[in-house]
């Protein structure tokens, strides 16, 4: 990986973990099987990427691009999305375990979460409108002032959204996720 620019490239069971790779472009790259846990990519540039089976924990994406980038059966924990650049972000996750993960502020229309765990992620200001959350545990998920709009949580689990905070005009939730919503008034529903 040092090169400055990497088109089309397959990256496989690369370990850099503590690594600082910095000030890179990748267009059209795989990574399969990579450890950049705790590692620096501050200021790169990703197009069209897929990462799969990687682990991402705790990964710095400060001034990072991310455009079009697929996370695949990922540990993604505790990365910061909200200090990568805003322009053009597009991520999408499926089997991925985000616990603790922010999202904070970004926009984020349409994305996709897919059978994930997002145990307290941040999305504060988020704009999630039409966003699918695909058999996701949203357990302690932080969700205020959040465009939430058209966004189908009715495979999720475990989420608490206070309506009164959250924009949601034709969100789609499930009955037995109704409580979801309702926590905050002390109703009981039988």
């Amino acid at each position: 990986m040092e090169d400055l620019l990497h088109i089309n490239k397959t990256f496989e069971k690369v370990v850099a973990i503590g690594a600082s790779i910095q000030h890179k472009e990748f267009e059209g790259c795989i990574f399969k099987h990579c450890d950049f846990s705790n590692s620096d990519f501050s200021n790169n540039t990703f197009l069209d990427c897929e990462f799969i089976d990687c682990n991402l924990s705790m990964w710095q994406v400060a001034n990072t691009s991310l455009q079009s980038v697929f996370f695949k059966k990922c540990k993604v924990l505790g990365i910061q999305f909200q200090s990568c650049t805003d322009f053009l972000f597009q991520v999408n996750f499926e089997d991925c375990i985000l616990d603790y993960a922010s999202f904070a502020n970004k926009k984020m229309p349409k994305t996709k979460f897919v059978s994930c765990s997002m145990k307290e992620v941040n999305f504060v200001g988020t704009n999630l409108t039409q966003a699918v959350f695909d058999h996701c545990n949203l357990e302690n998920a932080i969700f205020n002032e959040t465009q939430l709009a058209g966004a189908d949580f009715t495979t999720a689990v475990h989420y608490k959204i206070n309506p009164e905070f959250n924009p949601m005009k034709k969100a789609k939730f499930s009955t037995a996720g109704i409580m979801g919503l309702l926590e905050q008034y002390d109703i009981k529903i039988e």
